[in-house]
């Protein structure tokens, strides 16, 4: 096995899983080191946990900071936790198992913090005496295995993306992928769509965009962390998904563009809202960003998906980190902030790098503002602003 970056650490997974997905670490993905992601089964994942990120054979130590949450953002935390522990010898063991795992962890309080790519709705929050603000931006990606097809040669649009996952389209060559891609060489090919099987804010984002485009997918299926699919297949992160629809001929899937991007996989271009082409891309990501009013988005959420604009992406979301209002343990949650704080100031390049969007820094100072007034420990912020 390759070398895991310093600062990352992985439960081993067991013998017999399929081939691994390589998340690559490193600006433009040149680094030789390579995060192997595998594929394994819901009892081995219950088991041995998963995506744990400190170093793959020792111990995560006693001052690393514990989260666990949406498999989204790993890439660029994966990146962001290397740099951070040269930089300051801790490390950052984070459990990559989706965002309704966060959400249960973090409620359980097994974590300094969870990290959910759907937003806790104000009042469930205050219920729970948590506090959540956006990490970082990306775009949700549809991806395809079709033979012949090359990556961006595809476009669909909302509403028959929609038909794909209802069951309602089951061939390539159907009449209305045909009407949308009029010089594409389309094989009468059955369409096997793959899912997130896991409670995911993936999944969550994913649905919002089909249930906004979509009234009979809204009616059937809706939006949720996890849903009643009516065909397909399903593969739990979005590792999952990617390894599902690269070794299924005539697979669709949608991960984060990440994923796509780093195992040059065949991502589909959609047509936006205001009926244009876009190609997933940060400049696509940051244009659908541009609307977001998180300065009078009520404990910030706020969701990105049809966002008008000739250049957005459909299908962009912010990622979202959830902790207590009071942490039981101070430190823990200081250290975290720290390397937030960090994460926003010179993670940018490496954020960039996998085309995620950095948080402007206007918003970077209200969430700063919301650290040093909501997250407390007896009446005093436990972050300061220190470094």
């Amino acid at each position: 096995m390759p070398p895991q970056p310093e600062g990352l650490a992985r439960t081993a997974a067991p013998s017999g899983s399929p081939a691994p997905v390589k998340l690559e670490t490193g600006p433009d993905f040149s680094c030789k080191r390579v995060i192997l992601v595998k594929k394994i089964s819901m009892q081995c994942r219950a088991l041995v946990g998963v995506l744990a990120l400190a170093g793959l054979s020792v111990a995560a130590n006693a001052a690393d900071i514990s989260g666990a949450g949406a498999t989204f953002p790993y890439p660029v935390y994966a990146k962001w936790a290397e740099a951070y522990k040269a930089k300051t010898g801790i490390g950052l063991n984070y459990q990559s198992i989706g965002s309704g795992g966060g959400i249960k962890q973090i409620k359980a309080a097994t974590v300094t913090f969870g990290a959910s790519d759907m937003p806790l709705k104000p009042e469930d929050l205050r219920q729970s005496g948590l506090v959540q603000f956006p990490m970082v931006i990306g775009g949700v990606v549809p991806v395809a295995n079709i033979p012949g097809v090359k990556p961006g040669a595809l476009m669909l649009d909302g509403v028959t993306l929609a038909d794909i996952y209802l069951g309602v389209i089951k061939s390539w060559d159907d009449a209305r992928i045909k009407a949308l891609n009029p010089k594409a060489q389309l094989p009468k090919l059955a369409i096997a769509p793959v899912y997130r099987s896991d409670g995911s804010g993936t999944n969550f984002l994913f649905t919002n965009y089909l249930s906004t485009v979509s009234s009979t997918f809204k009616a059937n299926i809706g939006a949720n962390t996890s849903v009643e699919w009516p065909v397909g297949i399903g593969a739990k992160g979005n590792e999952g998904v990617a390894n599902m629809t690269a070794q299924t001929t005539g697979a669709i899937g949608y991960v984060e563009y990440a994923y796509a991007k780093q195992n040059k996989m065949t991502y589909l271009q959609m047509k936006n809202r205001d009926g244009k082409v876009v190609a997933p891309e940060a400049k696509a990501f940051q244009a659908a960003a541009a609307n977001a009013d998180w300065a009078n988005a009520d404990a910030y959420y706020l969701v990105l998906t049809d966002q008008p604009g000739a250049k957005s992406w459909p299908i962009t979301g912010a990622s979202f980190i959830i902790m207590y209002r009071e942490p039981k343990d101070p430190a823990a949650a200081a250290a975290a902030l720290k390397f937030f704080a960090w994460a926003y100031k010179d993670g940018v390049d490496l954020a960039n790098s996998l085309d995620y969007v950095p948080l402007p820094e206007n918003v970077v100072k209200l969430v700063e503002r919301t650290w040093t007034g909501s997250i407390t420990s007896a009446g005093k912020p436990v972050w300061t602003g220190k470094k």
